[in-house]
C-alpha cells in the first residue's frame, strides 16, 4: 500500500475521468450511509405510501427482485473493472512490464481477500473466515479480471459469457432437496414466503450448490463452531458471477479509453443498457433465472449491469461531456479514498456515534425528534468520515492497495 498518488511523466499521462471518480464516490457514501437510518424511520409510519416505498427502495430485498439499495454492490464491482482499464493503462504507460502488473495484482487481490475477512472479524472472539464481503468478492476475482485486461472486446465478452451461462447451468442441474432434507440445518423456513417452486427452485436459500461448497470450504478453516450456512443466503462462489460484472465494467472502462467521439461512447453504452435490463428481466419473467442479488444469479449479473452502465453514461455525460462538474466535487473526494472510507466506517462507525453523543451531548441525535432520530445520527457519521476523506484529500493522500 502507498499514501501518495503515483505521477506519470506529462508525456504518459493517462487521462482522468473525474466522472468515474464521481460515481465511485458517491456509491461508496451510499454504502457508509447505513441507508441513513430511513428504514427505521419507514416503520414509524406503516400507513403512509410514501415511507414505506422509501423503506422498500432503502432495504435488501429478501430473496428475488432489485431495490434501490441492492444496486450499490454491483455499481461498486462493476466499478472496479472500468478503473483496471485506466489504472494498468496508465501503468503500462509508466512502463511497468506485465510480470510487474501480474504481480501487483496478485497482491492486490490478496490484500482485498483477507481485509475483508478481517472486517468481517470485527467484534468477533476469532477470525471470522467468511469470503462473500464485497472487499473477499473482488479480491477472489481480481487476479482472473487482470489476465483479460488488453485481451479485446470479443475475449472479454466471451469470457463473461462462459462465466454467467456455465455458472446458470451449474445451478439448474443442481438436484432439487429430497423429501428428507433437512432445511432447519440449513437455516431455511421450508414455509418461507419467498421460496420458489417450478425451475426456480434450483436458486432457493441455501439450498443450492454454493451452499454446499461454503459447508465444505468453511469449515477448512479453524472455526470454534462449525459453518452451518449463511443466514443471508450470501456464498462465496458468488465472486464467479460477479466477476462478469467486472467484465463488464473493464468492456465500458475500454469503451471510455478508446478514440471514439462522445456521442458513440454514449450510444454504445445506452445500447449497452437496454441489453443488460432487457435481458435480465427475460431471463427472470420467463422462469429461465431468478433475479436474485444474494447468491448473483446471472440474471441479476446482467440487469444490475444494465443500471451500472446507465449510470455511468449519466455520469460521464454530465460531468465529463457537458463539463458540469460543480456538484460533484464531494463525490470526487470520497472516490479518490474509497477503500480508506469503507475500511473506516467498517471499524470505527460505532466509535463515532459514541464519541459524538459524548462531546455533544446523550440526545444530540434528537435535535429534530426521536422519530427522526436513525437520519440525524447516519448523517452525522456520514459527514464525519467525509471531512476525514476531506482531509485526506486536501493533504494529497490518497490510500492505494
Amino acid at each position: 500500500m502507498s499514501s501518495t498518488p503515483n505521477k506519470l511523466p506529462p508525456s504518459h499521462a493517462i487521462p482522468r475521468l473525474v466522472s468515474l471518480d464521481a460515481y465511485r464516490g458517491f456509491t461508496m457514501l451510499a454504502m457508509v450511509s447505513s441507508a441513513l437510518g430511513l428504514p427505521h424511520i419507514a416503520k414509524q409510519f406503516p400507513e403512509s405510501e410514501f415511507w414505506q416505498e422509501v423503506g422498500r427502495q432503502f432495504e435488501h430485498v429478501e430473496w428475488v427482485g432489485c431495490s434501490l439499495w441492492d444496486l450499490i454492490q454491483p455499481s461498486f464491482m462493476f466499478i472496479v473493472g472500468v478503473s483496471m482499464a485506466f489504472s494498468y493503462a496508465a501503468r503500462e504507460a509508466r512502463g511497468d512490464s506485465y510480470g510487474q502488473m501480474f504481480r501487483h495484482a496478485l497482491g492486490r487481490a490478496v490484500v482485498l481477500t483477507l481485509l475483508g475477512v478481517f472486517l468481517r472479524s470485527d467484534g468477533r472472539g476469532e477470525t471470522y473466515w467468511t469470503l462473500e464481503d464485497v472487499l473477499s468478492q473482488i479480491g477472489l476475482g481480481y487476479v482472473f479480471l487482470f489476465l483479460l485486461w488488453g485481451r479485446g472486446a470479443i475475449v472479454q465478452f466471451a469470457a463473461a459469457a462462459v462465466i454467467l451461462i456455465g455458472y446458470w447451468a451449474l445451478f439448474a442441474t443442481w438436484p432439487l432437496p429430497g423429501a428428507d432434507f433437512d432445511y432447519q440445518a440449513a437455516g431455511v423456513d421450508p414455509n418461507w414466503e419467498h421460496n420458489l417452486t417450478g425451475f426456480a427452485a434450483h436458486w432457493n436459500k441455501n439450498t443450492n450448490p454454493a451452499h454446499f461448497f461454503d459447508v465444505w470450504l468453511l469449515n477448512l478453516f479453524p472455526r470454534s463452531k462449525p459453518f452451518l450456512y449463511n443466514g443471508g443466503g450470501y456464498q462465496t462462489l458468488s465472486f464467479i458471477p460477479s466477476l462478469a460484472t467486472m467484465i463488464f465494467g473493464l468492456l465500458a472502462g475500454e469503451l471510455l479509453r478508446s478514440n471514439r467521439s462522445a456521442g458513440q461512447k454514449i450510444a454504445i453504452l445506452l445500447v449497452a443498457v437496454v441489453a443488460g435490463l432487457a435481458s435480465g428481466w427475460a431471463l427472470d419473467h420467463f422462469g429461465y433465472c431468478p433475479i436474485v442479488k444474494r447468491i448473483w444469479t446471472p440474471s441479476w449479473a446482467l440487469f444490475s449491469t444494465g443500471w451500472a452502465l446507465l449510470f455511468l453514461a449519466l455520469f460521464y455525460l454530465v460531468i465529463d461531456v457537458w463539463k458540469f462538474q460543480w456538484w460533484a466535487w464531494p463525490g470526487v473526494i470520497v472516490g479518490m479514498n474509497s477503500i480508506a472510507i469503507y475500511v473506516a466506517k467498517e471499524a470505527a462507525d460505532g466509535w463515532i456515534h459514541k464519541t459524538l453523543q459524548t462531546h455533544l451531548g446523550p440526545d444530540v441525535f434528537k435535535l429534530f425528534g426521536e422519530t427522526y432520530e436513525p437520519l440525524a445520527q447516519r448523517l452525522a457519521v456520514l459527514v464525519v468520515l467525509w471531512l476525514m476523506c476531506w482531509w485526506m484529500y486536501r493533504r494529497r493522500i490518497f490510500i492505494r492497495i
